[in-house]
């Protein structure tokens, strides 16, 4: 029977791309390498990536020895993850790992093979990134950030902490489809504390001089910010045009605190991403993502900035501070 010439050419193409890919194992000498996608600047000693490779470290990895990581890093550079997720996909690691839900997406455009582990990110389902959080069902799992859900609570804290504010700018990302219902998604609890809520949007650095310019016609007298990784790489200059209009902030983690935010509730990142090595630890074993079932964060932390309270002339009450996390001098 005639083999068909379409089919000649299809069986040499995955020939060849079996043999380049065995070829690349050998070279390696068959220690397992993990691709790192890095979507925002790092901010040593604290971070994601920083956290990741302790998490690798406790369970015995050393890099150079047991392990290679390939790293590329997009520097807060939205637009660069999609070649950067190409390129570490060429490479052929055994598992690619990243954090963010933009980086997620660019990874899972990359490759629907190799297994992809996110040290955090949101909105896992509703992106289409799984398809579900107890059975992924694809390449790709690890632990899920549940900022959207924190809303209403940080709305609490922050009128607790800030009784007067009656005017609360929640700042988004528009390109981050977790975003797409905030703040209708807590207009019960706004009206329930006498708060008036102003959706304002920035999807780029370039749009945060306009959002603030948004913030002040619209009467804000305070602040909520978004997780999301555009404004994570731009915290201090958010930060600090927050403070220029005299705004205090509620945002969603440690970092945003310890980079001057008055207030921040949320997971502490860092702690996710450690525990994302867990994933890849079993990945490299033999696990398959689309089995091994999402995590979901659970422990919750509030922070205070006195120092920035201090810059905008407030005082906390006794009793807001007595429940404190983490209080920043």
């Amino acid at each position: 029977m005639r083999v068909p010439h379409g089919w000649i050419f299809l069986t040499l193409a995955l020939s060849i791309g079996v043999a380049s890919v065995v070829a690349v194992a050998q070279s390696r000498g068959n220690i397992p390498q993990v691709g790192v996608l890095e979507p925002v600047p790092q901010q040593p000693p604290l971070g994601c990536l920083v956290a990741f490779r302790q998490g690798l470290r406790d369970l015995g990895y050393v890099e150079g020895q047991n392990i290679t990581v390939a790293y590329s890093y997009a520097e807060g550079q939205r637009d660069r993850l999609s070649t950067l997720a190409t390129e570490l996909v060429q490479r052929t690691p055994d598992v690619l790992w990243t954090h963010s839900t933009p980086a997620a997406l660019a990874a899972k455009q990359a490759t629907i093979t190799i297994p992809i582990v996110l040290g955090v990110a949101s909105d896992l389902v509703e992106q289409g990134l799984v398809e579900s959080l107890d059975r992924p069902g694809g390449n790709l799992t690890g632990v899920e950030l549940r900022d959207v859900e924190l809303i209403g609570k940080r709305l609490e804290l922050f009128k607790e902490a800030l009784p007067t504010i009656s005017r609360v700018a929640i700042l988004v990302d528009p390109s981050e489809r977790a975003h797409n219902h905030v703040p209708s998604n807590i207009e019960g609890e706004a009206r329930a504390l006498g708060v008036q809520l102003q959706r304002v949007e920035a999807g780029a650095p370039e749009a945060f001089e306009a959002a603030f310019a948004a913030m002040m016609q619209g009467g804000a007298d305070a602040l909520m910010i978004m997780d999301a990784a555009l404004f994570a790489a731009h915290q201090q200059r958010l930060l600090d045009l927050a403070l220029r209009h005299r705004l205090p902030t509620m945002s969603g983690g440690r970092h945003f605190a310890e980079a001057g935010s008055l207030l921040a509730y949320g997971a502490y990142a860092p702690e996710l991403c450690q525990r994302s090595a867990v994933f890849v630890d079993k990945i490299l074993k033999g696990a398959k993502p689309a089995t091994l079932p999402v995590e979901r964060a659970y422990k919750f932390y509030l922070h205070v900035n006195l120092k920035t309270a201090a810059a905008l002339g407030l005082t906390l009450p006794p009793t807001f501070l007595a429940r404190v996390d983490q209080v920043l001098k």
